[in-house]
């Protein structure tokens, strides 16, 4: 690898990085101001223009609030805990691709981190071990409600997994590759939404139960646990946690708009047949599919954020009932049907 090329590593990482750290400071404004509006309220206007300096404000509250530790918690563990959660939800963008290609004085820039050809395993991965955090900060802070909410969050995990997992089989039969670039090419013509309805419903119902979002956010819960599994966690550690849910919900909402709205994609416009003269026109081009795949992420975050606004948070015997009683039967289902149809090459 020559120094040019590293350059442009390291540069894509830092940009990356950086951006999803001002999405999800200004997406718990986002939310606070949507939630307001849907409950005839303003929402945060005292700091800044409309409360816009409302997460800066967050963010040195809590860096400066004492960081209490429990006497009797697992101090190691406690401590680690929060980090593997943030480490795991801000990882699992690498992967995806949040463009096509920049070309910039002769070079071909693409517009992702990496582009590996497990691309779907490695986000599943990197989410499955998130759950050991949340499972271990309940654990290690020796109080009964964190426990409790640590458990909670590993058998919904189980029970929501499975669904999810099955339900991208549809999508990786259509496309027979699990490189996130290559199942965004294979919607040029036709996004997967159309020909995946059901597997596109289960797993934006599995994301969100990914997230632990209302209305399963029974990890927390704090109407029956107190907080849940971070209640004796403050200062830092507790905004790593909140940090880690909202780059969750950022995560989830670009790998749906991956697998199923076609990516940075246009229905019936080829964008890349575009061919500008200048550099400000090849510029523009190059950074549509940005503006457009960032859309279509924020507009499923705004769904998201709604469902808080609508649904009550469910009960937890519900939610494995539903997860192995109505999600999986649907996955699976999804999996045959899509099979059936491959060979009677309807799709």
């Amino acid at each position: 690898m020559d120094l040019i090329t590293l350059s442009i590593m390291l540069a894509k990482i830092v940009v990356v990085f950086v951006a999803m750290l001002l999405t999800v400071a200004y997406l718990t404004w986002v939310e606070r101001k949507v939630l307001g509006h849907m409950q005839v309220r303003y929402g945060p206007m005292r700091t800044g223009f409309h409360g816009l300096m409302q997460p800066i404000a967050d963010g040195i509250k809590l860096f400066f609030k004492e960081d209490i530790v429990v006497d009797k918690a697992n101090k190691i563990i406690y401590r680690i805990s929060p980090f593997i959660v943030t480490v795991c939800a801000f990882a699992s963008f690498a992967v995806v691709p949040f463009g096509h290609e920049l070309t910039l004085f002769g070079k071909t820039i693409p517009l992702r981190i990496a582009d590996v050809n497990i691309g779907i395993l490695y986000i599943f991965a990197l989410s499955s071990l998130s759950v050991y955090g949340t499972t271990l900060a309940g654990w290690s802070s020796n109080n009964k409600y964190s426990l409790m909410g640590g458990l909670r969050a590993s058998a919904q995990m189980i029970s929501y997994e499975l669904a999810a997992g099955l339900s991208i089989i549809g999508v990786l039969m259509l496309t027979s590759s699990l490189s996130m670039v290559d199942i965004v090419d294979a919607q040029g013509g036709c996004w997967f939404i159309f020909k995946q309805p059901i597997a596109f419903i289960v797993f934006l119902i599995c994301g969100i139960a990914e997230c632990n979002r209302t209305p399963f956010d029974l990890p927390e819960a704090e109407s029956e646990l107190v907080a849940g599994f971070h209640v004796e966690y403050s200062s830092m550690k507790f905004a790593l946690f909140f940090m880690a849910e909202y780059a969750h919900m950022v995560v989830m909402s670009a790998l749906i708009t991956t697998l199923f709205l076609g990516g940075w994609n246009l229905p019936f416009i080829d964008i890349s047949s575009f061919q500008p003269a200048g550099l400000i026109g090849q510029l523009v081009v190059s950074l549509l599919p940005v503006a457009i795949f960032c859309t279509k992420v924020f507009l499923i975050l705004f769904f998201i954020i709604w469902l808080r606004a609508t649904y009550p948070r469910l009960r937890y015997d519900q939610l494995m009932k539903f997860g192995w009683k109505v999600l999986f039967p649907l996955a699976l289902f999804n999996v045959f049907l899509t099979a059936v149809l491959q060979i009677a090459n309807i799709i």
